[in-house]
């Protein structure tokens, strides 16, 4: 007898599963991905506590980046602890977030999607000085990076910084880079 109540009742979760699952019969007339559509209705629905989560992965290293205002530049230097240099300061605050870049300004330059500078968004990496320094867009025409020796990590406008090289997403690739990296 509790053989056949737990059969009926693994008929009736598959039943319900088929019909008003992800890719139930019901699910198909939606326009959005299911996992977008996942998300928008958990954003309006409220589900998420810490609305940092629900952010785009490039804004979320942005907002981190800005929390190391005014730690010392340090050649070589790759933490607070001991300071950053402009690529060990890129190279850390991506790795919060699982994505592992080279400590070298030239290196982060070959990874990720080529951007052009006016599709610029938060979290690209932004080049200058024959690419021997490396920033990180914040938005707004603005980049936050470790300049050189006698100061901190701080925010500079784009246009008052010569010698722009270019642009890379690397939250674009980050897949190739989490498993090839």
């Amino acid at each position: 007898m509790a053989a056949q109540l737990r059969l009926i009742l693994l008929m009736f979760t598959l039943a319900y599963a088929l019909v008003f699952g992800p890719v139930g019969v019901l699910a198909h007339g939606t326009k959005l991905h299911r996992h977008k559509a996942f998300r928008v209705k958990a954003l309006r629905a409220g589900w998420f506590r810490d609305k940092e989560l629900a952010a785009p992965l490039g804004t979320r290293v942005a907002r981190y980046a800005q929390r190391l205002i005014g730690v010392p530049y340090s050649w070589g230097g790759s933490s607070p602890r001991t300071g950053f240099d402009c690529s060990g300061f890129v190279r850390y605050v991506y790795s919060r977030v699982g994505i592992n870049l080279p400590h070298s300004s030239y290196a982060d330059f070959n990874l990720g999607q080529r951007v052009s500078r006016w599709a610029l968004k938060p979290g690209d990496l932004v080049f200058f000085n024959g690419v021997g320094h490396v920033g990180m867009y914040i938005g707004n025409g603005r980049f936050i990076h470790a300049p050189h020796s006698g100061t901190s990590v701080q925010i500079s406008s784009m246009s008052d910084h010569g010698g722009y090289d270019g642009a890379r997403r690397i939250v674009a690739g980050a897949k190739r880079l989490l498993l090839h990296g």
